[in-house]
């Protein structure tokens, strides 16, 4: 059995405590007034100030007080487990994907199907993301920004070439744009700003910039549909990592030790890369607009081999089950995530439109990505262990990328450790 870090312990053992401390005193009124605790991370730099005040209406109308507890994104899920575990967490919580599963096998996290109407799932445009392990447990709140391949059009114009559409065309353009522009005999021209140093981003960024698209355009997952085990070194998944594997001859020479973000912002704005992979997001427009105005960029949003895919954060709202009022908990859950107050927020935070009624306000050279090209990006699939899975798995693609194993050890050395954590997980529930 391989050595596992502390979280993947607490993965493990904490659920049966999780059950038992799901009771908590939510009763509690206030001047007459009954209170809902809200648990969100910065939703931007001020989320105190840009959003919090946007939920003051409900408060009123429904009579009742928010208590809205804004925490640091590296002590989050932290907080979570130690404060559900005491039975002293949130009515209403805000997740991302990897948090769930143990709150779902838990029982912490109300599957909110019964509360939601025809109505809902025609005004809400992404209920059907919140669903997951055989529920609705989530209420899509922060989506959108998925992971797209920007270009650089003058490079490609250049070289003859135009958008590229699937795996062959993208390494072909990459082979012809990388070269020696000033003849000094060294290249000084890439087909691929990439970077496998996560830099100060989490490692898990390098899986959102590189590695999602590939296995899910390749057709494969990280867990197989019964999450008891994983299945990114299946066939398909092991092409998807020799393929980009094979596109770094067309990466900059120190790909290895240079940041993620470093190879979109310096490399690809500088106009030295025909491609790079990031967020869609208004700020990098603005970004590239303030830093290198000449640089003449598009995108697109998904390549394609047996499929489209791409990474798209889906991160929700949940109820949770110490809710005393869950009625009112979900109310609250559709008003936070309502037109009325995602418009409002969306003026100073751009973000995708919630519902069918909100008007997009972003960057029109990517609202494309939410619109014709929304069912090429996904979010990741809930299984148990996602973290600590997810981490030991960029560690060993990263060795594949540096040369120090075949992409078939790699993942296999990766699968074996994920089985035995799952094994683990799933040795109580049978």
């Amino acid at each position: 059995m391989k050595r596992k870090s502390i979280s993947v312990i607490l993965c493990v053992a904490m659920v049966a405590g999780l059950a038992a401390g799901c009771g908590s005193s939510k009763d509690e009124k206030k001047d007459g007034k009954e209170i809902l605790s809200v648990w969100i991370p910065p939703l931007d730099d001020e989320t105190e100030k840009n959003y919090v005040p946007l939920l003051d209406k409900f408060e009123k109308e429904n009579n009742c007080e928010l208590d809205v507890q804004i925490i640091p994104w590296d002590t989050y899920e932290e907080k979570y487990m130690t404060a559900i575990n005491a039975g002293e967490g949130p009515d209403v919580g805000y997740m991302y994907v990897e948090m769930f599963p143990t709150y779902i096998d838990s029982g912490a996290v109300v599957d909110m199907e019964e509360y939601l109407t025809e109505e809902d799932y025609e005004e809400y445009l992404y209920l059907d993301r919140g669903k997951m392990m055989g529920g609705t447990y989530g209420f899509p709140f922060n989506t959108g920004n998925p992971f797209i391949m920007y270009y650089n059009e003058d490079i490609l114009e250049s070289i003859g070439e135009t958008a590229p559409e699937t795996w062959e065309d993208f390494e072909r353009i990459c082979k012809k744009a990388t070269k020696d522009t000033d003849g000094d005999g060294k290249i000084d021209q890439y087909g691929y700003a990439a970077g496998f140093n996560n830099g100060d981003m989490s490692p898990l960024y390098l899986l959102n910039s590189y590695y999602y698209s590939l296995l899910w355009q390749n057709g494969s997952d990280i867990y197989n549909d019964d999450l008891k085990s994983v299945r990114f070194n299946d066939e398909a998944g092991v092409e998807a990592v020799e393929y980009l594997k094979s596109l770094t001859p067309y990466m900059p020479e120190d790909y290895m030790s240079l940041a993620a973000t470093d190879a979109f912002s310096n490399v690809f704005g500088g106009g030295h890369a025909a491609f790079a992979c990031a967020r869609a997001m208004q700020a990098q427009s603005e970004s590239f607009q303030e830093t290198y105005p000449d640089l003449h960029w598009n995108y697109v949003t998904s390549l394609k081999n047996e499929q489209y895919g791409t990474f798209g954060a889906a991160d929700c709202l949940t109820l949770m089950s110490a809710c005393e009022n869950k009625e009112l908990g979900m109310k609250l859950i559709k008003y936070m995530t309502g037109t009325e107050v995602m418009s409002e927020y969306h003026k100073e935070h751009h973000g995708a439109p919630m519902t069918k009624d909100e008007e997009y306000q972003g960057d029109e050279k990517l609202e494309r990505t939410l619109t014709e090209d929304r069912d090429k990006w996904r979010p990741l699939q809930a299984g148990p262990c996602g973290s600590d899975i997810l981490l030991n798995l960029v560690s060993q693609i990263q060795a594949v990328m540096s040369g120090d194993a075949s992409a078939q050890e790699a993942l296999d050395e990766a699968a074996e450790y994920s089985d035995d954590l799952l094994d683990e997980y799933w040795a109580d529930k049978e």
